[in-house]
C-alpha cells in the first residue's frame, strides 16, 4: 500500500488529507512554517486550520508533520506519539538543530 492510499483511506476532511498530502512534500532535512505550508495548499490565511490539520494527521510521523515549525522559529507542536520530545528527535535525525 502507498502512502497516498493511506492518506486516501485515513479519516479525516477533504482539508486535512490536502494538508496531509502536501505534508510529504516537504523534503526530509527541511521544514516550512504553517504560514508556508497555508500557502502552499492554496489558502493563505488559513494558519489555523491548517495547523489543526497538521496536528491531526494520523499517519506520523511517515506523514512528516515533524518538518512545520512557527514562523517565530519555535517548533510548534506535535501530537504524535512521544510529543515535542519526539519531534525534536526526528528533526535531530534529519540534521535540524536549530530551533527554539
Amino acid at each position: 500500500m502507498s502512502l497516498k492510499t493511506d492518506i486516501d483511506s485515513a479519516v479525516g476532511t477533504p482539508f486535512q488529507k490536502k494538508v496531509w498530502r502536501e505534508l510529504c512534500a516537504i523534503k526530509r532535512g527541511t521544514v516550512v512554517t504553517y504560514k508556508e505550508l497555508a500557502k502552499r495548499v492554496g489558502k493563505p490565511s488559513a494558519v489555523r486550520a491548517v495547523a489543526s490539520a497538521v496536528g491531526k494527521n494520523p499517519l506520523a510521523p511517515a506523514v512528516p508533520c515533524h518538518r512545520v515549525v512557527r514562523t517565530d522559529g519555535g517548533l510548534g507542536g506535535y501530537s504524535g506519539k512521544g510529543g515535542m520530545k519526539t519531534k525534536r528527535s526526528l528533526l535531530q535525525k534529519e540534521g535540524i538543530t536549530r530551533f527554539k
